[in-house]
């Protein structure tokens, strides 16, 4: 009996330090994006300001695209992330100076924010909806 206990304070142990770790690692990334810059403002503020600069150009159909397509994002990180990709899209609108932000506008700005790993899934959502990926092949390789 005293032998199993051993084990499970051992695994137990093992098991809190992974999570702690894990949970540490998400909050310093989280950290880093607070730190201000050369320039005063920190990464969040930035997206912030971009996404507030850019609200009264997003349209429905635009919203619309744009929450379809944060769907793969596990639920817990999708608001994060959907936060993310509306300031890249946000900050790409305000500086072509665009009276809205379009589809293009928005695939294009959805490529810029996300990592490469996902832009396999962008390839299939575009092919599924019928969308014509040649204008945005630079961006996908």
């Amino acid at each position: 009996m005293n032998h199993f206990w051993g084990w499970f304070l051992v695994a137990w142990g093992f098991f809190l330090i992974l999570f702690m770790a894990i949970g540490g690692f998400f909050m310093f990334r989280k950290f880093l994006k607070v730190l201000p810059k050369k320039d005063g403002k920190s990464t969040l503020d930035w997206q912030n300001h971009w996404v507030d600069s850019s609200r009264h150009l997003w349209t429905e159909e635009t919203k619309a695209l744009l929450k379809k397509l944060v769907l793969p994002v596990p639920k817990p990180f999708r608001d994060i992330a959907q936060h993310a990709i509306a300031a890249r899209i946000g900050q790409l609108a305000l500086e072509r100076n665009v009276p809205h932000i379009t589809q293009q506008l928005c695939i294009e700005g959805y490529i810029l924010a996300t990592p490469k790993r996902d832009h396999r899934y962008m390839r299939t959502f575009l092919a599924k909806e019928g969308i014509d990926i040649a204008p945005f092949r630079h961006l996908l390789s």
